[in-house]
C-alpha cells in the first residue's frame, strides 16, 4: 500500500479514536445513564470479615473498570495514608461486573459488591453509597462578595450553561487575601485518560492554580485533584466520581511584596469535599499557564479552560482584612 495511503488511513483511525471519545462525554446523569457503565461506576462501603473497608469503582469505558480497595473505609471516612489499599480489574459481562484482584474477587451487580477469597469464600457485601460534600449550598456570609450564584454573574464574558457557569473565564472583581466557596461538577468520560479526564482549574488571583480534574480513586498526586498543581499533592484524595457535585473551600492569603520585592511567599489551606487536604501550603511560585503573572496588584479568580465541560456554581469570596 503506498506511503500516502497508509498515512491517509492513520489519520482517519486516529480522527474516529477521537470522535470515540468525544461522543462519550457526558455532562448531565440523565445523559450518562445511556451508558450501561456508569451504573456501576461509584463508592462502596460496608464490613469484610467484620472490618470496615471502603471500595471505589472506577469505569474505563467499553465493560472494563478497575477498583481500588481501602482499609478502615473510603478516603475521608477512615482510610488514612498508614492503611493498605488494594487494586483489581473488572469486566462487565451479562450485567455482573466481576473483578479478579491479588488480594480476592468480587461481583457487582444492582449497587451491591460480594467479595470473596480467592478460594471462593464470601467475606463479606459493600453497598453503594452517595456521599454528599458537608458545605455544598452554603450560603454566603454577610459581606461577602457573591461571583456567581445563577444570577448575580462576575465573570467575563460570563457565559453560563443553564444555571451553571461555563469553565475559562476570569472574576471581573479583583482581589488579594480571601476565603473561597466554589463548587464545581465534572464530565463522565470514560475513555478519557489522565489529564484529559474532566481538566480545569481554580486559580487564586490567576496565579496559582489547584487543579480541578476527575481523579476518581487514583493516587492523589500534585497535578491530580486537589493538588496545588506541580507543587504540592493533597493530603488526601478526596476527589468523588464524576457528575457528584463537590466542594472547594479554600483559605487564601497572598504573597506580600515591599519595594516590589516578594517578602513572603502566598499560602494556601484546602478543605475538598469538607476534608482538609492543603493545611497552610506555601505557594513558591506562579503556577503553569497562569494567566496572571506574580505581583502585588490583586488578581481575579480564574477557572481555566482545559477542552473540558467542567461546570461551576455558588461562587463567593470573603476578603481578609
Amino acid at each position: 500500500m503506498p506511503r500516502f495511503a497508509i498515512f491517509t488511513l492513520l489519520c482517519l483511525s486516529t480522527l474516529s479514536i477521537f470522535a470515540a471519545e468525544k461522543e462519550l462525554t457526558y455532562i448531565t446523569a440523565v445523559e450518562a445513564a445511556k451508558d450501561p457503565d456508569f451504573a456501576f461506576q461509584g463508592e462502596y462501603s460496608g464490613e469484610l470479615k467484620g472490618e470496615k473497608r471502603g471500595v471505589q469503582v472506577i469505569a474505563l469505558g467499553n465493560g472494563k473498570f478497575h477498583a481500588v480497595g481501602y482499609e478502615g473505609g473510603l478516603p475521608g471516612d477512615g482510610f488514612t495514608k498508614d492503611n493498605q489499599k488494594w487494586e483489581a480489574d473488572g469486566t462487565l459481562k451479562d450485567g455482573v461486573v466481576t473483578f479478579v484482584g491479588e488480594a480476592g474477587n468480587g461481583s457487582l451487580k444492582d449497587g451491591l459488591l460480594t467479595v470473596s477469597s480467592k478460594q471462593d469464600e464470601k467475606i463479606g457485601e459493600l453497598k453503594r453509597i452517595t456521599r454528599e460534600s458537608p458545605t455544598i449550598g452554603a450560603k454566603p456570609p454577610q459581606g461577602a462578595i457573591i461571583l456567581f450564584d445563577g444570577k448575580t454573574n462576575d465573570f467575563k464574558p460570563g457565559k453560563t450553561d443553564g444555571d451553571l457557569l461555563v469553565q475559562g473565564q476570569n472574576s471581573q472583581t479583583k482581589f488579594q487575601s480571601v476565603t473561597l466557596h466554589v463548587e464545581f461538577l465534572l464530565p463522565f468520560k470514560p475513555l478519557a485518560r489522565g489529564q484529559g479526564r474532566g481538566n480545569s482549574g481554580v486559580y487564586l488571583q490567576g496565579r496559582y492554580e489547584c487543579q480541578v480534574l476527575d481523579s476518581f480513586g487514583l493516587k492523589g498526586e500534585n497535578n491530580e485533584c486537589g493538588g496545588i498543581y506541580t507543587i504540592a499533592a493533597p493530603l488526601v484524595n478526596m476527589c468523588y466520581p464524576p457528575l457528584q457535585w463537590q466542594t472547594y473551600d479554600i483559605d487564601y492569603t497572598a504573597a506580600s511584596y515591599e519595594n516590589g520585592k516578594k517578602t513572603r511567599n502566598a499560602t494556601i489551606t484546602v478543605k475538598h469535599n469538607g476534608v482538609l487536604i492543603h493545611d497552610n501550603v506555601e505557594i513558591p511560585k506562579n503556577t503553569t499557564s497562569a494567566p496572571v503573572k506574580e505581583g502585588a496588584e490583586p488578581g481575579p479568580l480564574h477557572l481555566q479552560d482545559h477542552g473540558n465541560p467542567v461546570r461551576y456554581r455558588n461562587i463567593w469570596i470573603v476578603e481578609k482584612k
